[in-house]
């Protein structure tokens, strides 16, 4: 079997979360979070549109994670972010983080709007 290191872009993958926060390229984050290719910021939560359609120039599509389980987001945020031509995909915040990286290692332009576990 051939193993290959991963190497990232400058967007950081992450390495793992808890309840109240992420850990993301070494770094401890508390509370909902943007990852984006130009960096790591709040979120406000699903009222928080803008912050994702601000980066549509840098991303293909967004995972949103919906916390330690799977849940519809409002149809309005689903809409603002399609409108703007973000790719919308929406799952429990553990799924969306190990898709992210799996993506991110193969140099996709992706984006992580994560609300926390527990």
């Amino acid at each position: 079997m051939r193993l290959n290191e991963v190497v990232y872009t400058d967007a950081k993958p992450v390495d793992g979360y808890g309840a109240g926060f992420f850990r993301i390229g070494g770094q401890v984050y508390e509370g909902a979070l943007v990852v984006l290719p130009t960096g790591i910021a709040p979120w406000g939560g699903y009222d928080d549109a803008q912050t994702l359609i601000d980066a549509v120039a840098d991303l293909d599509v967004v995972f949103v994670g919906t916390g330690a389980e799977i849940a519809h987001i409002p149809t309005d945020l689903r809409t603002a972010l399609e409108d703007a031509g973000l790719g919308v995909e929406v799952m429990s915040s553990p799924t969306a983080c190990r898709t992210y990286n799996v993506l991110l290692s193969e140099g996709r332009r992706v984006g992580l709007a994560l609300l926390p576990v527990g």
